[in-house]
Formats: C-alpha cells, structure tokens, sequence
C-alpha cells in the first residue's frame, strides 16, 4: 500500500468475476450521501440535521465496445435489468495492492447504450436483494489485489483503523480463474502475527468451483466483533490455483 494522490488510470472495475478495466474509460461517480433529516427546533439559532438513510452508486461506465469472446464488454456486460456484485479497487500510483481503498457493492444494472465505437452502462441504486443492505458503507479495503495464488497465506494483513470494532462487515471476492475448487476467507488478528490469524467467523465463500467465472458478497453479523489486523486466506480442495481479488468493509457504528 502506498499512501498519497493518485491518478484515474491506477484504477480497476470487476464486475461479476471479470477484469472490465481494459474496456473502461470512466466510471463514477462513486456516490456515498445521506438524506438529511431536519430536527431544528424553535430555540434553535442554527438549523441542524441529522443523516437519515444512505444513499450509494456507482453512476456509470463509459467503456469501449468489444464483443471479444468471453471478456469483451458488449460480451459480458450487454444484458441490462440484471444485478452486478462490483469491486472497484483504487490503486494509489501504481496498480491495486493490498491495503488500498476499494469501493464495492451490488447495484442493479439499469441500461446498455452503444454508439459507434463506445458503450455507456448506467448503474441504479443497490439491489433491493442485496445481502448488505443492513450496511450504508460501501468503502473498504483490498486485502488480496488481482492475482494468482498456489498456496495458503502466511503472511501478515493490514491495520485499516488502528482497532478492533463490533459493528460487523462484509467481504468482496471476484474469482478470475482457477482450476478446481477452493475457499475464501477473511481472517482477523490482534496482533500483527502469521500464528495469530484466525477466521473471521461467516466470512468465507465456501467451497466454490474456480475453473468458473464467479463473484460473490458475504455479510457477518452486525454485532460481529473484528479484530484490529486482517488478512486473506485461501483453502485448496480440488484446486491448485486460483486467481482473485477480495476485499473487506470494516463496519465501524
């Protein structure tokens, strides 16, 4: 992770297990408000509000049309009305690495438009069978950028806020490739420590088939306690490479 200022071409959009950046020209914006509930009272020398409910988007994606076999955007994304589980890491000065700042969610695909050599998808608001909906927070954390992996992690994670928190979370994974079936985990620790990682408890895919395109959103309870540190882990069954990313929301109220 690098910390500083960034440009637009270090980020990335995966939708639904695929790479959509080498077709994506724009995407935005990458909406986080609230409604504003008014409580000024007639003492009141200053209007106040308090946030009501979230409203999030990812606005839409410009791209260029490509209908190439299996990856082109014409190809994977020319369905509209459907829901798309999306993950859209910022890498700061460089390509996504583990511990930059993702946005993500699940947003209803409202529209395909083509003309001449470009496409504009718009986005509408999460999808009302969205598993996160208990959650208004759409900004999170990459813990494993894009790539393949062989072996189980014994790495250390990151410290996204310095804490530990009860207030839950949820889990991005976007599956690119893979040749069998494995599971992904969040894992939690106190300390800093290979020895001291354990599983975040509900936070895993379960056993998924890799050698098939696959995207998938994991909520834990609200109440979740999450450690300070996290990391990714990755179980093998049939599998002996994957290629993925995944990221974690840190509920913090």
């Amino acid at each position: 992770m690098t910390i500083g200022r960034t440009v637009n071409k270090h980020t990335r959009v995966y939708a639904d297990g695929y790479d959509l950046s080498g077709n994506t020209r724009t995407i935005g914006p990458l909406a986080w408000t609230f409604d504003e509930g008014d409580l000024t009272c007639l003492p009141d020398e200053v209007k106040g509000a308090l946030p009501g409910h979230a409203t999030l988007g990812i606005g839409t994606l410009n791209g260029v049309f490509s209908n190439t076999a299996t990856t082109g955007l014409h190809t994977v994304m020319s369905t509209a009305g459907v829901k798309r589980t999306v993950m859209i890491p910022i890498g700061i000065q460089t390509a996504p690495a583990q511990g930059d700042p993702v946005y993500m969610g699940q947003f209803e695909q409202s529209g395909y438009q083509q003309e001449e050599a470009y496409v504009n998808i718009p986005f509408a608001l999460p999808s009302v069978t969205n598993t996160t909906l208990l959650y208004d927070k759409p900004w999170g954390w990459l813990l494993h950028a894009k790539g393949a992996e062989t072996a189980v992690n014994t790495a250390i994670g990151i410290d996204d806020i310095g804490a530990s928190t009860a207030f839950g979370g949820y889990m991005m994974y976007q599956v690119f490739a893979g040749n069998g079936t494995a599971t992904i985990k969040v894992q939690d620790a106190a300390t800093n420590l290979n020895a001291s990682f354990a599983d975040l408890s509900g936070c895993t895919s379960g056993s998924i088939n890799c050698a098939t395109v696959q995207s998938g959103i994991i909520a834990v309870s609200k109440t979740a306690t999450v450690r300070r540190y996290l990391r990714w882990q990755i179980v093998f069954g049939t599998a002996t490479t994957v290629t993925f990313a995944l990221s974690f929301v840190r509920a913090t109220y």
